[in-house]
């Protein structure tokens, strides 16, 4: 029987979860802290963890990072709010395998369960046998994951093919929920390592402690833990394609151990002499900018160029709009199949709230609002009231933007909260002024040349003056 642990404060949460899980045969414990939980944690196992993001005295990432380094492979699915959606999904680079939002509905939760209990801790794909008509299904539906309407997408689309062919590296950039890995996958399965592995690494979900062994592997004995040899991320590539997201968040160590790969294609075990060469071609993905790591001494200039031999840059949803549709579409699609349901689409009031929407999570966000809404719809197509409420009354300002204040708890510095309040200030003028650039310098009290130079830089798109 598997072992479920719920840690929330709000004690009828756990409750009823706990009633339902066990009448769905799991084994159920909860806590009410963080505290309570780790102590019990520390000289106990579980198979997987139900945890709200926000706990009486820790925070559902400091639970993450605490539980990953005594169990990598404990799944780790994350309650919240739906205004804290884009915290959730900080909560998946860090390791989560999903996030639900609240209120829980039972066909959801026992879902997402038992999908998690299913699947491995890193996605780890070989085509080395023949593929079977589900995965060819899955292939299938990866590829059309990427082709949108917009120009944006159709150039994405075309790099692609371009680029597939060759054995150069590719650093693809983009929002947290964008597609990054999806378009690594295209890479692979449109190449000529198509028939080999695709290992996909998060490196920010990595503990810093197990990270050389992930990637390099390890050899018996040479730390607590290794019980036996161990091949690393790089070896099981070997013959195919090593995609590492998040890849500014590699200890300068690893970035060390990572140009030698880069340079030698060959990588030496934890604690090992042997070196062992290797076959591969690495894609890296970012949410963040590399050269400016480079520039902040954060990510080392050599394996920045070695890298960058072709970058792709996938933009975010809320500035492709003619994608939303396309992609709602699909999502349907496949959440009909999963739910095994049969939902013909969308009633016209409900897909214009979908397209007005903002989607701070991106595509994510959106392929998870889609089956959600699925889930609950009780009639051929889905309506307005099928939707999450945040998506139907988004909380706006006196100026007509979306607030998104829970943005902060994403940053992870003083002068980053500076620049997202800055950058606020900058676009709630430019409304009040109808963009009128001149008028929003003197009201910011900033000369002209200024308020452009912060315009270019935050990436703010406005109308002419």
């Amino acid at each position: 029987m598997k072992k479920i642990v719920i840690v929330d404060d709000d004690r009828d949460t756990c409750l009823l979860l706990e009633k339902f899980l066990k009448k769905n045969e799991f084994e159920v414990s909860s806590f009410h802290d963080g505290k309570s939980f780790l102590q019990w944690f520390d000289s106990n196992a579980a198979d997987l963890l139900l945890c709200d993001f926000r706990l009486p005295d820790f925070s559902g990432l400091e639970i993450l990072e605490k539980i990953k380094v005594q169990n990598k492979l404990l799944q780790t699915i994350i309650i919240t709010g739906y205004s804290d959606v884009r915290i959730a999904v900080k909560a998946l680079k860090k390791g989560a395998y999903d996030y639900v939002t609240k209120p829980l509905y039972p066909d959801e939760i026992l879902l997402t369960v038992k999908k998690a209990l299913n699947s491995k801790t890193e996605t780890r794909i070989s085509d080395k046998k023949a593929p079977s008509k589900e995965s060819k299904r899955k292939n299938k539906a990866q590829a059309d994951y990427l082709v949108g309407k917009s120009s944006e997408s159709k150039l994405v689309h075309k790099h692609i093919e371009l680029i597939a062919p060759t054995d150069m590296s590719v650093i693809i950039t983009g929002e947290t929920g964008t597609g990054k890995e999806y378009v690594a996958r295209a890479i692979h399965q449109k190449s000529n390592r198509s028939d080999k592995p695709f290992i996909a690494i998060d490196c920010g979900a990595l503990p810093k402690e197990l990270a050389g062994s992930e990637l390099f592997g390890h050899v018996k004995g040479s730390f607590t833990g290794a019980v036996t040899d161990k091949k690393g991320s790089f070896e099981e590539a070997d013959g195919g394609t090593l995609f590492l997201d998040e890849i500014g968040n590699l200890s300068y160590e690893n970035q060390i151990k990572l140009l030698r790969v880069l340079q030698e294609r060959q990588v030496k075990r934890v604690g090992g002499n042997k070196n062992i060469s290797v076959d591969i071609r690495i894609i890296v993905a970012t949410n963040e900018s590399l050269k400016q790591a480079v520039i902040n001494n954060a990510f080392r200039e050599d394996i920045y160029h070695r890298l960058n031999e072709f970058n792709i840059n996938l933009t975010p949803l809320r500035e492709r709009k003619d994608d939303i549709e396309p992609f709602a579409l699909l999502f349907l699609e496949l959440a009909n199949e999963e739910l095994n349901k049969q939902v013909e689409g969308f009633e016209p009031n409900a897909l214009k709230k979908i397209k007005e929407y903002s989607w701070y999570g991106n595509l994510r966000e959106l392929k998870n609002i889609i089956k959600r809404a699925t889930l609950v719809c009780d009639k051929q197509k889905i309506h307005l009231n099928h939707l999450h409420q945040e998506i139907l009354n988004p909380i706006t300002n006196d100026n007509g933007f979306v607030e998104d204040d829970t943005l902060i708890y994403h940053l992870d510095s003083l002068k980053e909260v500076a620049e997202y309040a800055e950058k606020k200030a900058i676009l709630k003028m430019l409304q009040k002024t109808n963009f009128n650039k001149a008028k929003t310098a003197r009201n910011l009290k900033v000369d002209r040349k200024t308020l452009y130079n912060k315009i270019s830089a935050y990436g703010i798109g406005s109308e002419e003056d």
